[in-house]
């Protein structure tokens, strides 16, 4: 088969048609540079130059989701690259009320949308471009903290509604904004649909609604991926979302790439573990799990990559291992 482009490569994988290789990509967070549009842009330009990589997901902090609501938040050093909460935006139930839409092209939603201009202007053409999104749910759960989220979600059910409205009704303004300015689509990360968050009840009335409202403001782009976090995934509650690709922790939480393909209509997304295997394996390692990633869906739906981003001291020599691997394995 012809050399395909990147943006060729991508499109075939997410139709299920053949592919000259498996395409592939792995992000990781730029603490520090992702405080700033142009720094943040050119870290992602040049990671993906340097390793041919066949997308770009723009990596931003999560922090800039919750920051225009009064977030303070500073980077200590986590091997992951996230920033820490200095304080909880909300710490008492009345403190929902303050939660209001916030102006997307303004403060930090603005700024995220500058670092992707300066990507789109500046990458290769045939290079597809997603920006990072964070649920609507997890917004809430970011601005209070896990015991205060979970809390006044249950007993203070109006207040805490009437706020996720707001959050939702951004979220949506964001990904309507990033398809407008360019960008090929979304990278929606979705942390509550996960039992170690909530229940199925509780993310069927409040996580999936907001989730899909996001994804329908998105619905112009061509290359929306969801990624379900955590290593209990209610896999069976997103399944069905109207994206293009579903990335999750196949190899540490599953459940794998080929029982996944079964029920999502698209490409699935990973196939390597990144936390102990690409972090501290041998290139053979890495090379290894590509080609049984490969093996599992015969080539074709599939988008060689981890289970969600690496840690910072990942060695170089694992991603370009992971890259040459793509060609090495039999594929359909």
């Amino acid at each position: 088969m012809a050399d395909m482009t990147k943006r060729e490569r991508v499109q075939a994988a997410l139709a299920g048609k053949a592919v000259d290789r498996p395409p592939v990509a792995f992000w990781r967070h730029w603490p520090i540079d992702d405080q700033q549009p142009e720094s943040l842009a050119s870290r992602a330009l040049d990671y993906q130059r340097r390793f041919d990589f066949d997308f770009i997901k723009a990596p931003p902090s999560h922090t800039y989701c919750y920051e225009d609501w009064g977030a303070k938040h500073m980077y200590r050093g986590k091997p992951s690259g996230d920033r820490d909460d200095l304080e909880f935006v909300i710490k008492r139930p009345e403190d929902w009320d303050r939660i209001e839409p916030v102006d997307v092209h303004r403060g930090s939603y603005g700024r995220a949308l500058q670092c992707l201009r300066i990507i789109l202007e500046r990458r290769d053409p045939d290079v597809p471009v997603i920006y990072t999104l964070f649920d609507p749910l997890n917004m809430a759960r970011y601005l209070s903290g896990d015991i205060t989220f979970i809390t006044h979600l249950r007993r203070h059910p109006e207040r805490f509604e009437r706020a996720l409205a707001a959050l939702t009704e951004t979220c949506a303004s964001f990904a309507r904004a990033v398809v407008q300015e360019g960008g090929d689509g979304i990278f929606l990360s979705v942390h509550t649909a996960s039992y170690e968050v909530m229940s199925e009840e509780e993310f069927r009335r409040l996580g999936r609604p907001s989730d899909l409202r996001v994804l329908q403001a998105a619905e112009k782009g061509w290359f929306n991926m969801l990624h379900v976090h955590g290593q209990h995934p209610m896999m069976g509650q997103v399944v069905d979302y109207p994206a293009q690709a579903i990335n999750w922790h196949d190899r540490s939480a599953g459940p794998s790439l080929a029982e996944v393909a079964k029920v999502f209509p698209g490409a699935v997304v990973g196939g390597v573990e990144q936390y102990n295997l690409l972090h501290f394996g041998m290139p053979a390692e890495v090379e290894t799990q590509v080609h049984d990633a490969v093996r599992q869906l015969g080539g074709r739906r599939l988008i060689v990559g981890a289970g969600c981003t690496y840690p910072l001291t990942v060695p170089e020599g694992n991603l370009i291992a992971a890259r040459r691997a793509t060609e090495t394995a039999p594929h359909a």
